[in-house]
């Protein structure tokens, strides 16, 4: 991806996990786009950013593309980075990797957390909807009782007609399940301290406190950032409210979830759960919720894999072309937001 450097425009280098993960991410179009507009300083990405040769590049570093295992880049790597002036996180949050100094220096954050959320609004449409059916109950049923098993077609409490959502959180990816469940026929209630009742009305849905979600909802999806506020905010409380079969889905991050309470109540057999993410994570190998029929485990699969990882790359891309062009970030991440990410 090397080119000869031209004077005045972006010079770009990688830092993340390997080679191998920047080429999945950076596909022909997008690496096309990206040297028509900058210049590649380095051959290989940077996995650290301490040694002479990664100096050597920093220095010569306007925009540096980020990704995920990207070492951190705090003030003494900033002092090794006179140029810079773009960081383009592509992948989700910069949390881990990025230090406030950033923002003493004046330098541009941007973060492709829009283009990762797509699928993890995805993965959530997907669970809502096979849990108005009971998918998992019915698949547990059939494969114990094989040929013999009839499905109740009359139960009142299936099916995806008029059935209540209940989404937690209006955060960027709250938002994008908000707009794939319009649609459907949900009524849909959202809890967000941030979020007034009209601003509410104005995404066609109704604005309901965290216990009456709870208390009406079939489907329980969350989407809040981590917080101080927030960690621990669904506990035995919370889940004791649900109403027997309903189901909670959590895409979000595990330690906004008393886990204890959550075993319990599915241990019980009360509700049923779809964990992406958990705490800690992965489980212990032990933990019951592997075994329960009433939990769906999956390994935070929720975000960006193989095919969709393309999309990542290319808002990355996008925002080192609005650097050459003098245009405005579309995803900037503020000092405030920082603290506010997962």
């Amino acid at each position: 991806m090397t080119a000869d450097l031209v004077p005045n425009r972006p010079q770009v280098a990688f830092a993340m996990a390997s080679n191998e993960l920047r080429d999945r991410l950076f596909g022909p179009a997008a690496r096309q786009r990206l040297g028509a507009v900058a210049d590649v300083v380095n051959e290989d990405v940077l996995t650290e950013l301490d040694s002479p040769a990664a100096r050597s590049v920093l220095a010569r570093t306007t925009a540096l593309i980020t990704g995920w295992g990207s070492p951190r880049i705090d003030a003494e790597v900033l002092e090794a980075s006179p140029a810079l002036a773009l960081i383009a996180h592509a992948a989700g949050t910069v949390k881990a990797h990025v230090a406030e100094e950033c923002w003493d220096r004046g330098i541009t954050v941007t973060t492709a957390a829009q283009a990762n959320g797509i699928p993890v609004a995805e993965y959530t449409l997907a669970y809502i909807l096979l849990a108005g059916k009971d998918a998992a109950g019915a698949q547990q049923k059939l494969r114990a009782q094989r040929s013999s098993y009839v499905p109740d077609m009359i139960a009142p409490g299936l099916g995806n007609a008029r059935g209540t959502i209940g989404i937690i959180g209006a955060s960027r990816i709250g938002r994008l399940v908000l707009e794939l469940l319009k649609p459907f026929s949900f009524e849909v209630l959202l809890c967000d301290p941030t979020i007034t009742a009209i601003e509410a009305a104005g995404m066609g849905v109704q604005l309901a406190s965290l216990a009456e979600l709870m208390t009406r909802s079939k489907v329980v999806s969350l989407h809040a950032p981590v917080l101080p506020s927030t960690v621990g905010m669904i506990g035995d409380k919370e889940l004791s409210l649900m109403p027997a079969g309903a189901t909670f889905i959590n895409t979000a991050r595990g330690v906004l979830v008393d886990h204890d309470a959550l075993r319990a109540e599915l241990l019980a057999g009360r509700i049923n759960a779809v964990l992406d993410v958990t705490a800690p994570e992965p489980l212990p190998d032990d933990d019951p919720l592997y075994e329960l029929p009433n939990v769906t485990l999956t390994p935070h699969i929720a975000g960006s894999l193989g095919n969709e990882l393309a999309r990542i790359g290319e808002l990355a891309v996008e925002e080192v072309v609005r650097l050459a062009s003098g245009g405005t970030p579309e995803f900037a991440v503020t000092r405030q937001a920082l603290l506010d990410m997962a």
